[in-house]
């Protein structure tokens, strides 16, 4: 019985993939595709993409949200895991990254499920709860720039239905949370916002150490 999470080997993480869920040929091409690009870190791992699945899946989620898309990855994952008449909105700034995902949504069968907004993500969640979805939403997805994630986790709390799911990537921004001297813009905010949930009576948090920290 470990008292605290085993370090995570290149072997150990190799091993894990070999016995894990079925990750579909169309996400590892996305995933390998993606892994060429110079910033390819933004993307997430696949054992989150699995977890993430499998949540979405047991809440029977069918209206979802995504702030930072990237590639496509977690869209495609997202969308993957949703009923036919499921629906994911994706927010992200960069046309050029996330066009580089929709001929992998097109190949899934997805991309219908999927509504890609190209704009700064507050306009759009702001635009969403003006259009009366408050309440509306499953399960919202952060995983943007670091600095607005407190603007992100206020307005995904109004669009979240009660009883939802919010998960917030890189919360451990690397380890540097844990570093006090590290006074990084994006360490800071992250840091910041950890204490906030941890404190916020709104919300019942789990804070997991997959990949780069996933609070729940």
């Amino acid at each position: 019985m470990a008292r605290k999470t085993l370090t995570l080997t290149d072997e150990l993480h190799s091993y894990m993939l070999s016995v894990s869920g079925h990750e579909a040929p169309v996400l590892r091409d996305l995933r390998e595709a993606t892994r060429a690009l110079p910033n390819a870190e933004f993307q997430i791992s696949p054992e989150q993409g699995m977890f993430m699945a499998l949540l979405v899946k047991l809440m029977g989620a069918n209206k979802t949200l995504e702030i930072g898309t990237f590639t496509g990855y977690s869209a495609l994952t997202v969308a993957l895991a949703l009923p036919d008449d499921g629906k994911l909105v994706a927010c992200d700034v960069s046309r050029e990254w996330t066009s580089m995902g929709i001929p992998y949504w097109e190949r899934a069968g997805v991309a219908g499920k999927i509504d890609l907004c190209i704009a700064p993500a507050v306009e759009t969640l702001d635009a969403l709860l003006a259009d009366g979805q408050a309440g509306s939403f499953d399960f919202a997805f952060i995983d943007a720039d670091k600095p607005s994630y407190d603007a992100y986790y206020e307005r995904c709390l109004r669009l979240v239905r009660p009883g939802g799911l919010i998960a917030l990537d890189n919360t451990f921004m690397g380890g540097s949370v844990a570093d006090a001297s590290n006074t990084g813009e994006g360490t800071v905010a992250m840091r910041a916002l950890n204490a906030k949930i941890a404190a916020d009576k709104r919300v019942t948090l789990s804070f997991l150490p997959i990949a780069d920290g996933l609070s729940l």
